[in-house]
């Protein structure tokens, strides 16, 4: 089985839905015109059920197969949200919102879903009941956490859960996945220092913060370089060094510091959590400053299991004609919440040459939407089977 002959007649349809999607970009929980125009599609497919306000401003919509004797939840999951970027494609459809855009493919996940969710409802070949997911806030508002704190699994009785994200640079319509931790945690790091200001000519009088800063950049490097297995994938990055004057004859009396600190393992996390804090905070007082030196915790260490993956490799295969394995990405995704409550998997979608990922001039590849629909389409149906 290939691609469904559906979605070719479709393609147009749900192609239109995204295009006016992309054209009215919302940001993270702040999606209600994308929330009532989801809602309005799955009630004009006839979803037996459609429920709002999850997490915020989440959507589910149930479908109810021709038999329901397995009593088995299928969920499936697209997000919704924006992100904060003047567009630059110059596409007919391009976002009418100023500084606001769809630079990562979240229209396109969610019209894919749509068009799944349409077949769905028109077939039903399946027994149980399937969960169309619909999520706000992927982009850094942690939207997954706030549907499944919303009580979303148990409140639906969903026993495993999927997702997918496109992949610009992978060839149109192939499939990857891996099995176990796929993308990273993600946490931020924030240190403030706190010397003693001065005169630029009279730095025996100060406590030169941009100085301690410096020394504690330098040493962060040494988690990854000297305390962790080098097989291990981390990343220590501080990408933003702000002083409290610019001034050319000012020794400055603070300096904050911003990064972010990505992991594949919670022991790792912890490790590095620590020796941030432990060095900041250290070395610091060493120079005779003080560090108030922070680790905000963000979205956890995304992992498949090991079962489902197989799962969602076998649907992809059967629309692809074979699904890769794909590399590790010390990207973030909250999908890992949802991964947390229930068993299941993430798959990535080829949509070929584009530009990447949060990109200005990034632009969902409407060709990728056949092969996106169907596999939601064969997972749903390979994992609520009819009998006989």
């Amino acid at each position: 089985m290939a691609v469904r002959n559906r979605f070719a007649e479709l393609h147009d349809e749900i192609s239109g839905w995204r295009r006016e999607m992309h054209k009215t970009p919302e940001l993270q929980f702040d999606v209600q015109w994308t929330a009532g125009f989801v809602e309005a599609r799955l009630r004009e497919f006839g979803c037996d059920e459609v429920f709002t306000g999850i997490g915020r401003t989440g959507l589910v919509g149930l479908i109810k197969g021709r038999s329901s004797g397995s009593g088995r939840v299928v969920g499936l999951r697209a997000d919704m949200d924006a992100l904060p970027i003047h567009e630059e494609t110059g596409v007919e459809y391009a976002s009418t919102v100023p500084g606001k855009m769809h630079a990562c493919g979240h229209d396109g996940h969610t019209a894919m879903l749509l068009g799944a969710a349409k077949y769905l409802a028109e077939t039903r070949n399946f027994d149980g009941t399937v969960a169309v997911i619909f999520q706000p806030a992927e982009e850094g508002g942690a939207g997954g956490r706030e549907m499944v704190d919303d009580g979303m699994m148990e409140r639906f009785g969903i026993d495993e859960v999927y997702g997918m994200h496109n992949v610009p640079g992978r060839p149109l319509g192939e499939f990857a996945i891996r099995p176990g931790a796929f993308y990273a945690s993600t946490d931020e790091i924030y240190i403030k220092i706190t010397g003693k200001g001065g005169h630029a000519a009279q730095p025996h009088q100060t406590v030169d913060a941009t100085v301690v800063a410096s020394h504690v950049v330098t040493a962060l490097q040494t988690i990854v370089s000297r305390q962790i297995d080098p097989v291990e994938q981390v990343v220590v990055s501080i990408t933003s060094f702000e002083t409290s004057t610019t001034a050319y004859n000012v020794v400055v009396e603070e300096v904050v510091m911003k990064g972010t600190l990505r992991t594949m393992t919670e022991e790792n996390r912890d490790f590095a959590k620590r020796r941030i804090v432990e060095i900041a905070t250290g070395i610091s007082a060493s120079l005779g400053a003080v560090a108030d030196a922070q680790i905000r915790e963000g979205y956890p260490v995304m992992i498949n299991s090991d079962r489902h993956t197989e799962f969602a490799a076998e649907a992809a295969a059967k629309v692809a004609g074979s699904c890769e394995t794909a590399p590790i990405y010390l990207w973030g995704e909250d999908f890992g919440f949802m991964l947390n409550a229930r068993p299941g998997a993430y798959i990535h979608l080829g949509i070929g040459d584009n530009a990447p990922l949060h990109h200005p001039k990034y632009n969902f590849n409407d060709e990728a939407i056949p092969s996106g629909c169907s596999f939601f389409v064969e997972l749903a149906e390979s994992r609520l089977p009819l009998a006989g």
